[in-house]
Formats: structure tokens, sequence, C-alpha cells
């Protein structure tokens, strides 16, 4: 199996092996996180959250709650600081979504209402549940489903392009050898990240001081500054140790209630969400429904691809799930069209969640082209490999370097691929069917603007100071590694600061683009730090120290498909009698640039395979119609994979060096993820012949499809 990562670096600290350099401080809990930094003389806040889904908020009757022992206040819509929510923010839209206790009006079930802040969490709680607050409740609709009539077209402003279209469609369908046009469904998904959302604000010096758990400090810095008219100077935002991410730490309503709170009672204010408060305050993955319609020639060529993906959005803020961005890129038909649509609903609103749109969208893509295979009488690897473009299908864009065929072949090699039988349902160990899948991966590769600063200190060590965000990915271990080799000097010389807004902009630790940009810019602040060290002399006791800014760098890339590829393998075992999915092993082989940190790069891969197969098999939010809210708010009714569900999983990569990258990194953070859910879908089809096309794969919809194919089986032969 290839491990190996092209490396040109003088000291070899880029592509090798390396523990995390804070791995000590964590497992001995001297790492501290957001919500147990002690402060003197702090408060705690906890919110209140509307028990309806849409009406206006009546009355707070806070008085009795203000009497009880401990607290210190109660903000609401009556009393709260009044805020700016207009601003175009860190990714350029304005995000009413924290605009808490602004008006009257209640979105959605979840909402926050009101914040009791007291001596202690114990008697802000206690106080919290006791706060009556009644509403004027409105009709509302939760209800989303495929054919829905309020489906519409997503604004020019939103984060994913509507429509791409070339060629005609219906022609090249009609005259298609082979046709697949089918509809597939994933859920509503949470993050669920294993550290709850924390900050604690506080003003020291003339200064907001808030210590946040986020994926990027200057962003919340940015973002709080423009929702409360402050100089940018005067906020600053420290996010040193981040326990999981996946897309919902950014700007939410905790931060903002914790500013709120602190501006008014002159002392730190610290707001703690609790799990169940997490499913409706930060975000998820909308729900998806999906069609996909594929036709191809006698030689399994495609002539004609279609892809429209259906998500949903709140009342307050117009998010897309961008589910047909996937097969924008992946595969090429002579009539190419995709579509992305939306549905406004009572509910919060939906945000990135690890892979977004490409996770939900290569589900339904990586399964369409399965049962396409299936038709044209091909391997699924040969019919994908047929279909690789050698342009961007929509764009036109040359690929910076596609090496999705590598993928291919290594995982087909390391995973037995040639010794399958291609036919469904034949493969028994006692009362288990069993059966393989495979499916391709794709996640665009980006990097984003950011400064960094490298000092040579007087003892002979260096600091490197970047506004990274060490989210569990081992950011602070790879940036180590990547100035070592830039300076030429042992990894143990270098020191890294990272998670403090003080530290000038970076890119966030999202779109798998965090790695890259930091590591661009601490090369480049490396390098002239040599340069300047080359001319002799002395360091003075405050250091020689170096910035760089990758802006017009980064800006003067030339214009091309930039992706990570990979493919992904599993083995999956079917009861027939129960119903249960048992995924047996998994493989996944990866093209995703040089491999900074192999150790902690495998770790990635794994966790997002992990994830791919717990969104297969368990993760399913659910909505009561008749609240509102969910039914399964909290870890006991939202499943998601524990030990015993998780098999043995490979992780490795095929050599796959950017040259137009200083490190020659493409990203990891997600590429794990996609096409996981699809390969063990495709299992599940070559374990009993029945396919699923709506996720999760439960024990009773297995039963459900089997039934339903014996029915189909017994109406075709009703002599048999």
């Amino acid at each position: 199996m290839t491990t190996t990562t092209e490396n040109t670096n003088v000291t070899g600290a880029v592509g090798s092996a390396r523990t995390r350099v804070e791995g000590r401080d964590k497992v001995t809990g001297a790492a501290r996180y957001a919500g147990e930094i002690p402060f003197a003389e702090l408060a705690h806040g906890w919110l209140v959250l509307s028990t309806v889904a849409r009406g206006r908020v009546a009355t707070v009757e806070d008085a009795p709650v203000r009497a009880m022992p401990g607290v210190l206040t109660v903000l609401h819509h009556g009393n709260a600081p009044r805020v700016d929510t207009e601003y175009a923010g860190f990714l350029g839209r304005p995000n009413p979504v924290v605009g808490i206790f602004q008006h009257d009006r209640v979105p959605f079930m979840g909402w926050p209402v009101a914040l009791v802040v007291a001596e202690t969490s114990e008697q802000a709680r206690e106080a919290a549940e006791s706060l009556v607050v009644r509403y004027e409740t409105e009709p509302h609709d939760v209800g989303f489903f495929a054919g829905h009539s309020g489906a519409y077209t997503p604004g020019a402003n939103s984060m994913a392009q509507a429509d791409t279209e070339k060629g005609d469609l219906e022609a090249r369908l009609r005259e298609a050898a082979f046709v697949v046009d089918e509809e597939y469904s994933t859920p509503e998904e949470h993050h669920n990240s294993m550290e709850p959302h924390a900050a604690t604000a506080r003003w020291e010096g003339g200064r907001l001081d808030v210590l946040d758990s986020n994926q990027g400090a200057f962003w919340v810095a940015s973002e709080l500054a423009s929702l409360f008219s402050l100089d940018p100077a005067s906020v600053r935002v420290r996010s040193e140790h981040v326990g999981g991410g996946f897309g919902s730490k950014g700007l939410a309503p905790h931060q903002v209630a914790a500013v709120m709170a602190t501006t008014l009672l002159h002392r730190p204010v610290r707001v703690v969400l609790t799990r169940r408060q997490m499913f409706s305050l930060v975000g998820f993955r909308s729900p998806t429904a999906q069609r996909v319609t594929l036709g191809a020639d006698a030689g399994g060529r495609l002539r004609a691809f279609g892809h429209e993906s259906l998500s949903l959005t709140s009342t307050v803020h117009e998010f897309v799930e961008p589910g047909a961005n996937v097969g924008r890129t992946m595969y090429d038909a002579d009539a190419h069209r995709t579509g992305h649509r939306l549905v406004r609903l009572d509910v919060p609103t939906p945000t990135w969640m690890r892979a977004p749109g490409e996770t939900p969208g290569s589900f339904a893509i990586e399964s369409a082209i399965d049962e396409l295979a299936e038709k044209c009488g091909l391997d699924p690897i040969e019919l994908r490999t047929r279909n690789q473009p050698t342009v961007g299908p929509v764009s036109g864009l040359p690929f910076s370097r596609r090496n999705q065929l590598a993928c291919f072949e290594e995982g087909a090699r390391c995973f037995g691929w040639a010794d399958r039988d291609p036919r469904p349902g034949l493969r028994r160990e006692g009362r288990w069917l069993i059966g393989t899948g495979m499916a391709a991966a794709s996640f665009p590769a980006g990097a984003g603007p950011s400064t960094a600063a490298v000092t040579a200190e007087p003892d002979g060590h260096f600091t490197v100071g970047i506004n990274a965000a060490d989210i569990g990915t081992g950011a602070r271990t790879a940036m180590v590694s990547v100035a070592a080799d830039a300076l030429q000097v042992a990894p143990d010389r270098i020191r890294v600061r990272i998670g403090d807004s003080d530290l000038g902009p970076a890119w966030i630790a999202g779109g798998s683009m965090g790695t890259r940009s930091w590591a661009w810019a601490v090369r480049l602040a490396a390098e002239e730090l040599r340069e300047l060290l080359a001319l002799g002399g002395p360091v003075p006791p405050e250091g020689i120290t170096a910035r760089s800014d990758t802006t017009e760098a980064i800006g003067a890339l030339a214009q091309k498909e930039r992706h990570s590829y990979g493919a992904q393998f599993a083995e999956a075992a079917v009861d027939v009698t129960t119903g249960e999915v048992r995924v047996r092993r998994m493989l996944g082989i990866f093209a995703a640039g040089t491999i900074v940190n192999p150790l902690t790069a495998r770790s990635q891969f794994v966790g997002g395979m992990t994830w791919g197969l717990s969104m297969a098999l368990h993760e399913e939010a659910v909505r009561d119609a008749a609240s509102g809210g969910h039914v399964n708010a909290d870890l006991a009714g939202y499943h998601v994979a524990a030990h015993a569900d998780v098999p043995h999983i490979e992780a490795d990569w095929v050599d796959d060096h950017d040259p137009e990258d200083p490190v020659g990194i493409k990203g990891i953070g997600e590429i794990g993820i996609v096409g996981v859910a699809a390969a063990i879908a495709n299992a599940v089809w070559h374990a009993t012949g029945v396919r699923h096309r709506r996720l999760p794969i439960r024990p009773d919809r297995v039963l459900a499809a089997a039934e339903e194919a014996r029915q189909r089986a017994a109406e075709e032969s009703p002599g048999a």
C-alpha cells in the first residue's frame, strides 16, 4: 500500500509522523477548554428557548425569577441591548440568526427568548426553567418532503450556484441505451461535537475579551465587532483548545448573549449550551430530497447527467445545502444539468456540516452510478473509470491534478475487489448475507488569505504566530513541521501560538482549507525570516520577526478545478431475519496532496469514514409535526456509531503533491466522509439485491424493503 508522500524539505518534518505537541496536556487535563477556564466574579448565563414553533412573545414574567436566589438579571426583547444584524459579515452576508432579543417574533421552536444570569450555573438553570413566557401562537409548518409546493430557486446571494446546464438533457435521455431515474433522500443530521459550545465574555482594559470554542477566532471577533458596532481593535477572541466543530462553531446566540450580559453587569459572564440546546441553536445539516437522472450509451459512456437537490431553510436566514455541487466536477456527459431548490419552513437555520453538499450529494450520485453499472453490466469501478472528465464538466477549467484513477487502482488492489462476484445476494455466512460496495469521493481543495508571523528568539527557538484553530485536526503539530522545514531547523525548536484574534487575520478551520491556508502563510514568513538571519548578527532580546500575508499570492493562482479525491470500499453483512446491518470492514484510499503528518492524517480519514458509517446506518433527527420540535434532541435518541458499531477501518493515500502550493497541500478534513454512505448502501444492495435510497438504512427499512422485493417477485412469477 502506498504511504509515502513527495517531500523535498531539508529536515523532512513534513511527511513524518509526529505525536501532537499538545497531546500530553489534553490527556492529563492541563489543556483547558472554553467552559472551564476560571475567572474572578464569574457569573453564569442560561438561555431560555421558545416552546412554540411560530408566533410572538406576549409576555416575559420575569419579576418572580429576578427575586430568586443568586439571580442577577433577566434579558429579553424588552430590555436587551440593540445590535446591528445588517452588516456584511466574514462570509459576505448579514446573519440575522444571531440577532437575539431584538424583537418579539418566534421563528421556530428553540429560538432564544431570554437569558437568565445568576451567581452559579445551578441557580441560573433553576431560574431559567422557572421563567414563564407566554406566546401568541401561529400555525407552523416543519414538514419536509420531495415535491413540496413551496420549493423555490435560491437567491443570487446564496453560497451555492443555483443551476447549471449544458446540452439537451431530455434528448440525450431518449437516445440512451440505459437510463437511471431515481430519488434519494438523507435526513436532518447534527454535528454533536464532543465539547459543547461555550463562551465567556468580559470587559478588560477597555477591550471586549471573549474566551470561546470556535473555528476561527478572528472570524468571531470580526462578527462581534460588527454586531455590537465596536472598533475591531477593541475586540479580542481567544480559542486555544476546541473539542470538535465540524462546521457548527462560528458565531452563535450564546456568544452574543454573553457579550450582552457582561456589558450590562460589568463582570465576566459565561454561557454554555446543553446538548439539547445545541440541536436548535448551532445549525445542522438539512435533510435532502434528490433526484438523479443518468443516461448512458451501450458502452457505458454517460450521455445525460441530471441532479436536482431539494433542501430546507428557515424563515430567518437563507442557507443552501449544496448537494448538487459534487456532480458538477465528478462526471461529464453530453448533456449536464444540476440544480438546487429550497423550502422555507419554521425550523432553525441549517449550516455547514462536515463536507457540506458533497456528503449527501455523493450518496445520491454514487448510488445512482452503481445502479447504472448494474444496468450496463459493467463493474462499478470500470463504469466510473470510463466517465472521468478531462476538464471541469461545467466550468470547462483544467484540473490542477486529478488522481481519482490512482485511488481506484490502489483501493481495488488492497480491498481484493478483483475476487468479487458482481451478482447480488449470493454470498451467505449463516444468517448473514455478505456484500461489498464502493464509491468515488471528491472535495474542493482551496486556500484562504492568511497572515502569519515567525520570530527568532534569543534562546535559539522560533515562535510561530498564526490565527489557526485546532479543532482536533492537529493544526499546532502541522505548523511545527511546516515551520521546521522552512527554517531548516529541528521541530523541537519551534513553538506555536494559535487561536487568538490578536494574531491577525487567518482563514477559518473549515472547508478543508485550514492547514493549507495556514501552512502557506507560515512558510512564507519562515522563508523571509531565514533570509533575514542569513545576514548575520546576534538576535536582539525582542527577537527578529518576519510577517507574511498570502492575499496576493492566492489571488494570483490560475483558475483551475482543484480537488482532493478518494475511493471508498465497504463490506457489509445483513441479517435477513432482523434487518440488522453490520459493516465488517472499510477501506479509503485518498489523493489529497502532501500529507503533512501521517499520524494525524490517518486519524482524520478514519474519523471521517466512521462518521460516514454513522450517517449510513444510524443518524436521523426527527421532528414532531405537531410541536415543531425534535423528538430525539440528545445522544440517547439521536443515534451515532458507538465503538461496537465501528469495524476495522483502513485509510491510506497515494502520492499527490500539488506543485502550485508551497507545501503541496490540498486538504483532508472532509474528504474522508464523502462517498462512505454510498459505498455502504451499495454493499447492502450487493448483499441482498435490494436498493436502499433513503438514509439511514435502519433494520425496519431493511425488512420492509425485503418484503416488498418478495411481493414483487411473487407478482412477476405467480406460479413459482
